[in-house]
């Protein structure tokens, strides 16, 4: 079998890389709206978990800011190393009770804006190992008072980086956005939809190499159009009845990454920093 460890120490070094630039941004939209607010970095390590081996190593870094454009971001890489309990090593990709060893490094990201015209957002991409390798990631936009223009915008950045990879990539992956970040039990969708991959395997060094570049594209994409849209919405002026539709869908949001979100529930199950692992959650929300 293959080993997948100098594979993994190139994820994270990548993904460690695009945390630093995509908060460095963040950090300069803030100077430009005359706040002085910056992320605060704090490192965790793994905790064990039942049904673990020994020798479980890991852990990360929780990179949370809070400012005048950014009312709550939360920007976190982890990598870890170790053994899935028996009973949820069954749900996962290339594991089972007997074969519960694996690794997984990635990075998750989640803005939630103080101006309701400006789109929260979502964006994660990761690299994972059983008996199998993996990657799996994607965007998704979360606008509360959505504008077709942002929209198109998205998508268009997240296509191109989709189609310079795989001719099917972006209508495979953005079908399977409008199927995973639904919310059956309100029967909506969480936002206006982006994409989605998970399970895109390396069977060798050369189909490693294409996943890991289209998943570099795919932060790229994300660094090269959401920015933007901050920019464009941020100054725009609101009105109560804007912030109290941004506060209500803001439940919907935090409804989803409770109840379905698979990544919540990874996090949960393999040690994960609870803090870092609930950075997804609005900082305010009313439920009607």
């Amino acid at each position: 079998m293959t080993d997948w460890t100098p594979y993994t120490l190139r994820a994270r070094t990548w993904f460690e890389t695009l945390r630093d630039r995509i908060c460095a941004e963040f950090e300069a939209i803030e100077r430009e709206a005359g706040s002085s607010a910056a992320f605060d970095y704090t490192p965790w390590k793994r905790s064990a978990v039942e049904g673990g081996a020994e020798g479980e190593t890991g852990g990360g870094t929780r990179g949370l800011m809070k400012g005048k454009v950014f009312e709550k971001v939360g920007v976190n890489v982890s990598t870890v190393v170790g053994s899935l309990s028996r009973d949820f090593a069954a749900s996962i990709n290339g594991a089972s009770a007997e074969q519960n060893a694996f690794s997984a490094t990635g990075i998750s990201l989640v803005a939630h804006m103080a101006n309701p015209h400006v789109p929260a957002v979502h964006m994660n991409t990761r690299f994972l190992t059983t008996t199998k390798a993996w990657f799996g990631g994607g965007a998704d936009l979360n606008p509360p008072l959505p504008y077709d223009e942002d929209t198109e915008e998205f998508h268009a950045e997240l296509k191109a980086a989709c189609d310079a990879h795989g001719a099917d990539y972006y209508e495979r992956y953005k079908a399977w956005a409008d199927e995973y970040f639904f919310i059956p039990h309100r029967n909506v969708h969480r936002g206006v939809g982006g994409i989605f991959y998970d399970h895109l395997e390396c069977a060798d060094e050369a189909a490693w190499e294409a996943n890991f570049a289209y998943t570099m594209a795919v932060g790229e994409a994300f660094l090269a159009v959401f920015p933007r849209l901050v920019r464009r919405r941020m100054g725009m002026d609101f009105t109560p009845a804007d912030k109290a539709q941004q506060l209500e869908w803001r439940g919907r949001y935090a409804e989803f990454n409770l109840v379905y979100d698979r990544g919540t529930l990874f996090g949960l199950k393999t040690g994960g920093n609870i803090d870092a692992i609930l950075m997804s959650l609005p900082p305010e929300v009313t439920w009607s």
